[in-house]
């Protein structure tokens, strides 16, 4: 009991007013997280939720896990969205793995343009948007390429679970230093410097804005668009889910995609035995398998 004791303390911080998470407390925490965001978190992410959410205790006014728990398992939404934002782990920057953008510009695009044309329809979701800037990103090499795609319905679907984060994504402003590995013709030609009150920060140009359009998606509930979607970027999700939960995600983005579309993971992420309904075509690029109606 005493080394219990002691190493709530040293979680909390050691001091006697500190809030204390129990292993208890902890476990249905995860149980929460797992519910609400498909997320598994492990015990080596104990200290990360403590301080992310021992904020929100202190926010709230609350003085212990127990109370938040409580209040949790009321299922008021609004705190139910607040815990799933403290939760989530946001890291993106423009262009990022560099590879899946230069696949898309140069051999992807090119080749779905003439099936684009004749459907007048192209559709590009990315599932774990976080602060904009994949879609942004995407939505660049769309305009790059747009001479490709005249008369052509083309749009990107950006969402995330995070509501937080899908703000600052919808309003595409960012601190300038953010650009600094971009381009500089690209900057020059998708970016505004801000003025008055947004100085030393840029924001996207409308014509990136008018290919997006950002909605809030829990990837574990109900999906509300139907497809079919030509290519899908879920790149750096699926790490944070157990296999059931993978197999089961891709198994409902394979029902929206026709065969021949595209699906971006990330660096570290792969399909081996999760789908058989995708073939690997490139650096964790797969192609939706079948014979295309």
């Amino acid at each position: 009991m005493a080394q219990a004791q002691a190493a709530n303390l040293e979680l909390g911080g050691g001091g006697t007013n500190e809030i204390v998470l129990s292993d208890a407390e902890f476990g249905r925490i995860c149980e929460l997280v797992r519910e609400h965001s498909g997320i598994a978190l492990s015990d080596a992410k104990r200290q990360m939720v403590y301080g992310r959410l021992v904020r929100r205790l202190r926010a709230l006014r609350l003085s212990s896990f127990a109370d938040y728990l409580q209040l949790l398992e009321r299922g008021e939404p609004v705190e139910l969205q607040e815990f799933t934002n403290a939760i989530t782990t946001n890291l993106t920057s423009f262009f990022r793995e560099s590879h899946h953008f230069d696949y898309l510009s140069q051999q992807l695009l090119p080749a779905i343009a003439p099936a684009a044309r004749a459907s007048g329809r192209l559709r590009i979701w990315s599932s774990a948007c976080s602060t904009g800037e994949e879609p942004y990103s995407i939505a660049m090499v769309m305009r790059e390429k747009q001479d490709l795609f005249n008369g052509v319905d083309a749009k990107i679907l950006a969402t995330d679970l995070d509501s937080n984060v899908l703000a600052t994504a919808q309003a595409g402003v960012y601190p300038a230093e953010r650009l600094t590995q971009m381009a500089p013709w690209r900057v020059k030609e998708f970016f505004r410097e801000g003025t008055g009150s947004l100085q030393g920060a840029v924001k996207v140009s409308p014509a990136l804005q008018q290919l997006i359009t950002f909605k809030q998606l829990n990837l574990m509930h109900d999906w509300p668009m139907r497809g079919p979607f030509d290519v899908i970027f879920c790149r750096n999700v699926v790490i944070y889910f157990d296999v059931e939960t993978k197999r089961r995600l891709f198994q409902r983005m394979a029902e929206i995609q026709r065969p021949g579309a595209l699906l971006f993971l990330g660096h570290s992420e792969n399909l081996y035995r999760l789908s058989d309904q995708y073939e690997l075509v490139g650096r964790t690029i797969y192609r939706r398998t079948g014979v295309p109606a």
